[in-house]
C-alpha cells in the first residue's frame, strides 16, 4: 500500500469509520465487522486500496481477526488525554509496516510525499500505518482537541474531526446527529401536548 504522506484526511476518515463500527458503539445493531466480506466493503467505502491486503484480493479470517486488534489498540490510543500519548503510538503505528517516506513524482509528474508499507505487511498492519500517519498529521495540523468523544448522550463513538471550521460533533452525522435531533423534536412535542391538555 502507498498513500500521501500529506493526505491525513484519508488515514484520520479511516480512523473514524473503524472505530465506529463496534458493537460498543452501535448497540442497538451490534458489531459491524462481523465476516471478512464486510471488511472490505468497509475498505472499499473507506477508500483503502486492495492491494492493502497481502493477496491483493479480498480480506481474510485472519485479516478481521487482526484488524478487530487494530481498533482495539486504537480506541485506546484516541482515548488518551495526551497529546504526546497519542503522537508516540501514531508513530509506533506508523513503523509497524511503514517505508517510508518516499518522494515520488504523482501522475501530474509533481514531486509528493508518499508512505509505502513493506511488501510482506499484513493488512491489519498496512492500516495502522495509514492511520498513524493520519493521526500524526491532525497533530500537527489541526491540533489534538480534533481527536473527540461524540457529542450525544447516547452514543460511545469518537472521531477525528478534519473539518476546516472543526466544529464537527458527532462520529455519524448522518445517525447521531438525527437521533438526537429527533429525540429533542419529540420531547418538545410532548411538552407541547402536556401544556395544551391541562
Amino acid at each position: 500500500m502507498k498513500f500521501l504522506f500529506s493526505d491525513y484526511t484519508l488515514g484520520a476518515g479511516v480512523a473514524t469509520g473503524l472505530i465506529n463500527t463496534s458493537a460498543r458503539v452501535r448497540r442497538s445493531t451490534g458489531e459491524t465487522l462481523t465476516e471478512p466480506a464486510v471488511l472490505g466493503r468497509f475498505l472499499s467505502e473507506h477508500h483503502v486500496p486492495m492491494d492493502a491486503t497481502p493477496s491483493g484480493e479480498h480480506p481474510t479470517q485472519r485479516d478481521l481477526e487482526e484488524v478487530l486488534a487494530l481498533r482495539h489498540e486504537l480506541r485506546t490510543l484516541l482515548e488518551s488525554d495526551s497529546e504526546d500519548r497519542v503522537a508516540e503510538g501514531a508513530n509506533a503505528m506508523v513503523a509497524t509496516a511503514g517505508a517510508g517516506p518516499l518522494l515520488e513524482r504523482d501522475a501530474d509528474g509533481h514531486w509528493q510525499w508518499y508512505v509505502a508499507t513493506k511488501p510482506q505487511a499484513s493488512l491489519a498492519e498496512g492500516l495502522a500505518a495509514l492511520i498513524g500517519t493520519g493521526l500524526l498529521g491532525v497533530l500537527r495540523t489541526l491540533s489534538h482537541h480534533r481527536i473527540r468523544h461524540c457529542a450525544s448522550p447516547v452514543c460511545d463513538g469518537m472521531f477525528v474531526d478534519t473539518s476546516k471550521a472543526g466544529r464537527r460533533r458527532y462520529c455519524m452525522p448522518d445517525l447521531c446527529g438525527n437521533r438526537l435531533n429527533v429525540a429533542k423534536h419529540r420531547a418538545r412535542r410532548q411538552a407541547g401536548t402536556g401544556q395544551n391538555s391541562e
